[in-house]
């Protein structure tokens, strides 16, 4: 039966996330439980979906698995099946420190999250897992440093954006190669959608809705073999953007103007699905399931704090919408960009990255978020342009969040992103575009996995008019790898021309140095 926590008005928020991440994992982990059924005999390996880790603290993370079952085991397998996690302090294995007897069903997808707990910091483990005849892939991850330690280095590897049928995902076989503390995702694992003009292979099924339909699009993706590497060899940090769900929706509105009700069914299967394929800590909401905790906050010993944020769901509905057709458009002259009351992040979400930001410590603050932050409008006949689905649809809440930046003199803070499918690097100032306002923040936004670009003239364009974005590319994909010191944060834009081969070879797009105690981004060497 799932631990249900009780709030006691002497309980600490410490104590009462420990609880509800119990509540969250007890149906899926029972350490110490035998399994009543007897060990099954596959004819198909079920753990094709391969093996994965993440959300890493000193004394913690978490470790992931799916059984994809066949129809030839289908019938013995309809009550459910026991698996063993098996952890060890070598790669060779025959340092066994921890066993996790589980089982796991069909309403939770087959999947598996365990979390291993009581581990050093700073260190990797292995991790396989089991289920009779069945064994997994080895697993590789890593612990987060003690917070107290003066790490010397910090090494993540950013992506977003891996459209499945528009390339191959040989950024992701680069960063399995790479020797690297994490993988940051910032959005856009999967697409529910298609476009038969960028098609170089083909997903299975259409457009997915329900719950069964989102686990066949995720278990399509993780079937690709370089994206299997990467997570079998690096522990991830991830949020999310909207092609999880549905492109351009924002909060509980879909870009149709479906019921929100109805769209709060489809968002809550998508939110299920996608804590099924992922190695989270927490589920959707038991009580309300479209609901669902991405937003979270990492150490790395004395180096870093780093933020995942939910630019998604709590979110105000766009600006000046179209009425024929909701969703994110290029608009000029629309007056409710004005009003302070719109966010991007929910006031919420807000408090808490306000209360986060000016208490740390840390030498870097790194917030990863799903897309640019710095403005990117141009010039037209009608006045200046914005995009409503990016920060410059909410860039009253953008200036908020940088004012707080600078009122509370923070240095070293740089904002990650995604989704625009281009690499950018650029300076971030509390009000955009305006040189008299100083330089703040900085800013790096990685190209996308595999998704095609804008075109090159308008990105020509973008970067023209918007000098504070001082490296703008949209042409090729790839990832960017982040190598992070006390001293100064080092990024490479890594990349191949679109769209991606199988075989293709990454080279060096551009190299973007933040220097300690100096906001803003310098071309490197």
């Amino acid at each position: 039966m799932p631990i249900t926590p009780r709030l006691s008005p002497t309980w600490s928020r410490r104590d009462w996330h420990r609880a509800a991440l119990a509540a969250a994992l007890a149906p899926w982990v029972t350490p110490g439980v035998r399994a009543q059924s007897a060990p099954p005999r596959w004819r198909v390996n079920p753990f094709s979906l391969g093996v994965a880790s993440g959300q890493p603290q000193p004394g913690s993370v978490v470790l992931w698995t799916r059984l994809r079952i066949d129809e030839a085991d289908a019938a013995h397998q309809a009550s459910g099946a026991s698996v063993v996690c098996e952890l060890f302090a070598d790669e060779a294995l025959r340092q066994p420190l921890r066993q996790w007897r589980l089982s796991t069903d069909a309403r939770r997808g087959h999947s598996l999250h365990v979390l291993a707990d009581g581990l050093q910091p700073g260190r990797h483990y292995w991790f396989r897992f089991s289920s009779g005849s069945a064994v997994s892939p080895v697993g590789r991850t890593r612990t987060s440093p003690a917070l107290n330690e003066a790490v010397r280095r910090l090494r993540l590897g950013l992506a977003s954006c891996q459209h499945y049928e528009q390339g191959h995902f040989s950024a992701h076989r680069d960063m399995a190669a790479q020797d690297l503390d994490l993988v940051l995702f910032v959005g856009d694992y999967i697409y529910e959608s298609s476009n038969k003009q960028y098609k170089i292979r083909a997903h299975e099924g259409g457009m997915p809705t329900t719950l069964d339909a989102y686990r066949a699009r995720h278990a399509h993706y993780k079937s690709d073999p370089d994206l299997q590497a990467c997570h079998a060899v690096h522990p991830w940090l991830m949020t999310w953007d909207d092609h999880e769900v549905v492109n351009d929706y924002a909060n509980d509105l879909d870009k149709n103007f479906t019921d929100s009700v109805v769209f709060l069914q489809r968002r809550a299967a998508a939110y299920q699905a996608y804590f099924e394929h992922m190695p989270l800590r927490l589920g959707p909401d038991p009580q309300q399931p479209s609901q669902m905790r991405i937003h979270d906050r990492m150490a790395w010993g004395t180096l870093a704090d780093l933020w995942t944020l939910d630019c998604r769901q709590h979110r105000d509905h766009q600006a000046c919408p179209d009425l024929m057709r909701g969703g994110g458009r290029v608009v000029m002259g629309c007056d409710a960009l004005a009003d302070p009351a719109r966010s991007m992040l929910g006031q919420a979400q807000e408090q808490w990255l306000t209360a986060g930001l000016t208490q740390s410590q840390r030498r870097w603050k790194l917030l990863a978020q799903s897309t640019l932050m710095a403005s990117s409008g141009v010039q037209t006949p009608l006045g200046r342009s914005a995009f409503t689905d990016g920060w410059d649809g909410y860039p009253q809440a953008r200036a908020r969040l940088l004012q707080t930046v600078a009122d509370a003199r923070l240095s070293d803070v740089v904002m990650l992103g995604g989704d625009i499918h281009a690499n950018v690097a650029a300076h971030l100032r509390v009000q955009a575009g305006d040189e008299r306002s100083p330089v703040v923040a900085s800013e790096l936004v990685t190209t996308s996995v595999s998704t095609r670009g804008m075109s090159t003239k308008l990105m020509a364009q973008i970067q023209r008019e918007n000098p504070d974005i001082r490296h703008a590319r949209s042409d090729e994909r790839g990832y960017t790898l982040i190598d992070i010191r006390p001293e100064r944060l080092d990024a490479q834009f890594l990349t191949t021309p679109h769209p991606a081969q199988p075989e293709a070879r990454l080279g060096l797009q551009g190299r973007w140095t933040v220097q300690q105690g100096v906001a803003g981004v310098l071309a490197g060497s």
